[in-house]
Order: structure tokens, then sequence, then C-alpha cells
């Protein structure tokens, strides 16, 4: 692909220090749908990004742009805080009907903003009222968003500095597999929660990603995650998943627990709750749980009833129907998964691992530096792929759910060029 030099400089001169993304892909992109973006001179990009797990169901996807322009030339409600619209409610009885029902959870739902952020902010706020106790427990290589409280229970030490002053009242503990199998699950978060003299404060809740996304990839297995939930119900904490990147059916599942069987307290929801990438965040808990006053936690932008309506246009089209979805999601896993063997047999000295579940998947290199090269070198070849990891040491796949056998085919052919023309 010959790229001529687009005209960056209003974003240079303009724009903060503080873009990322458009650092790696240099270019002005116009145009989506599907899995495709084009940038205004007309190259073509199969995007393995898809909005960091915020388009699970493709750039512009018809069925849900045709909910959202018959709603909008109606003059269907635009912002409405959390006044009840028929947006809303189309929303909350498909949500509850097609997701909640079927899966026996019993969850309220809070909305708490527009971002991840938003969710993950309210649901410690809301483990610290139940409990009336401060610290919130964490992983290592965790990411739970950017705001202060979220910033606390962060792993990545760039991010967390960012803040400007102490994070505080929240506590790391290894995440599965954090000592390569050599100690005991849970051994010394147990210990430290039942010696009176280790100085941890009794949590109120312990959050989790099943998948951590930022972090690298890590998956956790099911067999943690439910001694996870076991210890916290003995020793009375309240069990956070943050199923923000990972939900909306990207491991397969709609919520990314359920594989391991385990009905956790409070869930938080965004991305690709919306269908379409308008920002919606959700934070769900156990009915008991619901004991905020009204107006404790608000939110201008909380009631955003375009994204309730592509919400809801999505959960008709694609969750309606039972499992077809989470079938198609395992299905594709499993065709990223052999490319990423025969990634890995081609380059065996020098790819490190790879990993994943349903459509995210991480490859890892020896050299640290070399996910970088890779990402670089994709995007060359008309591929977007970004990096994960504490050092970006991961090449991170998030394709769209939607996306066919042959598009992932083909992505995953131009991943290994880049991966072999990068040694």
């Amino acid at each position: 692909m010959t790229i001529t030099q687009p005209d960056l400089s209003v974003f240079e001169t303009v724009e903060s220090e503080v873009r990322s993304y458009c650092r790696g892909w240099p270019t002005v992109f116009d145009r989506a749908v599907g899995s495709r973006m084009y940038d205004e001179d007309g190259h073509e990009y199969l995007d393995f990004f898809a909005g960091a797990g915020s388009l699970n169901y493709g750039h512009n996807n018809a069925v849900l742009k045709r909910a959202l322009i018959d709603y909008l030339e109606r003059d269907g409600v635009t912002h409405g805080l959390d006044m009840s619209t028929t947006a809303k409610r189309r929303f909350l009885e498909a949500f509850q009907n097609v997701i909640l029902r079927k899966r026996d959870l019993p969850y309220k739902v809070m909305f708490p903003g527009p971002t991840g952020t938003n969710a993950v902010e309210s649901a410690l706020k809301l483990a610290r009222k139940v409990k009336g106790r401060e610290s919130i427990v964490s992983f290592t290589n965790a990411f739970h968003g950017m705001s202060l409280g979220s910033l606390a229970v962060t792993g990545n030490a760039f991010k967390r500095a960012g803040a400007g002053i102490p994070l505080v009242h929240g506590t790391p503990m290894p995440f599965d597999n954090y000592f390569d199998g050599t100690v005991e699950d849970f051994l010394w978060f147990e210990r430290l929660l039942e010696d009176q003299g280790s100085g941890l404060n009794k949590p109120a809740a312990v959050i989790v990603e099943t998948v951590q996304g930022e972090g690298g990839i890590n998956v956790a297995r099911p067999e943690w995650l439910r001694a996870l939930a076991d210890l916290c119900e003995r020793q009375d904490m309240l069990l956070i998943v943050d199923d923000i990147q990972m939900g909306c059916g990207r491991t397969g599942a709609f919520f990314s627990f359920e594989e391991a069987g385990i009905t956790p307290d409070i869930v938080t929801v965004s991305k690709s709750i919306s269908g379409y990438g308008l920002p919606m965040a959700l934070t769900l808990f156990k009915p008991e749980l619901d004991v905020w006053e009204p107006g404790e936690h608000n939110g201008t932008f909380r009631g955003n009833n375009p994204a309730f309506v592509t919400a809801t246009a999505t959960l008709e089209a694609y969750w309606a129907d039972g499992s077809a979805m989470e079938k198609q999601t395992r299905t594709r896993g499993e065709q990223v998964e052999q490319h990423m063997i025969a990634i890995t047999e081609e380059n065996l000295a020098d790819v490190k691992e790879y990993r994943g579940r349903g459509l995210v998947w991480g490859l890892e290199f020896h050299d640290k530096e070399r996910a970088g090269r890779v990402a670089k070198r994709a995007f060359e070849l008309g591929l977007l792929i970004e990096t994960s990891g504490p050092e970006s040491e991961v090449v991170k796949l998030l394709p769209a759910l939607t996306i066919t056998p042959d598009e992932l085919d083909e992505g995953m052919k131009t991943l290994a060029r880049a991966v072999r023309e990068t040694a």
C-alpha cells in the first residue's frame, strides 16, 4: 500500500499532546463500514481494533443505523438525564427479557454516566456504601479507567502516575498465574485477610477482569474465578466483575463470567453495550445492594437515548435468538487460534506465548519492543491492531464479532506477514 503524506497539521498544532492512537496510525480516517475503515485518500484498512472493543458489531452496522436514523427522524428524545423515556423503556425491557432473565440474573440496572470509568466509580462507591469500608482489592496488571477512583484500582504505573496525587484505598493482589503456577491461588490474599497483624484493612470489595485486555490479554481460568467468588463470600466482600471490554459477547457468552458459573455482586458494562459506538454504560447489582438515595450518584449524560435505541436493536438482532452469536464467536476464535499456532511455529524462537478467548487474543514476543514494530508494519500493510501490556509488549487482536471468516483469514495472514517482516 502506498500512502501519501496526510495533512496532520491541525491535529499537531491544536490538539493536545495526550493523543495516542493517531500516532500509531498516521492517517486521516473518513469512512467506515463493517470491519473496514477508509482514509480520506481512499486507502482501505481491515480493522482488528473495533474501537477498543466498542464496535463489537462493526462500523455503521446497517440494522443499528436504520434504527438510529428512524428514531432521529421522528424527533425522538436525544438527551434525557434520568427521565423516563420510551427509548429507555424499550431498552430496559429488552435487556431484562433477552439478557437477564435468560441467565437467571436478578440485577438492578443503573445508568451511571456515558463511560466505563463512570460505571467503575459508581461500583466502588456502592460497595463502600453497602459495606461501610473503604478498601478495595484489585489485581496486578488490572485496568479499570482513568478517573481517580478507577486509577486507584489500576495496575499500570504510567497511567497511575498521571493522577498527580496519591491513589489510596486500593490494594493489589496477584492475578491468576502471576507467579507462573509456583504459588497456590489466593494463599497470600487469604493469609492477609485472616492475620490481624497483616496491616490489610478489611476490603469492601474485590474488582476483577476475567480477561485483562489492557494488561496484556491475561486470561483467568474458570476455576480461579470460582475460587475468588468463594473467597469473597466467605470473607464478606463484594465481588465486582469489570466486563467493560470483555462483556457484550467478546469472549463468547454475553457476560465473560458466564463460563465460570459465578454470579458477581456488581458488574460494570460499557463499550459495546450501545452496539454502535455511542457512549453508554451500565452498573448492574443484586437488588439487596440498591441502597442509593435519589440523586446520590448522577450525571448529565447518563440518559443518552440514541444509545438506548441502538442497544435495543443490538439485543433484538444478535442476542434474542439464543446462542447463535456465542457459537459464532467461539468458532471465529478457534479460527484465530489456528493462525496463532501457525505464526508461533513459524517464529518459534521469537514468540513467547499467544493467549485469548473468543475474539480477544494476544501475541507476546521475547523482545518486548517487537509488538510495536509488528503493529507499525501491520498498519503499513492495511491492518489496524494495537499493543497492550505494561510495556506494550503484546500484540492485541480485537476484531468485530460480525467479521467474516474470509476477513479474519485476511487479517491473520497480514499479521503473519508483519511478524515475518519485523524479525
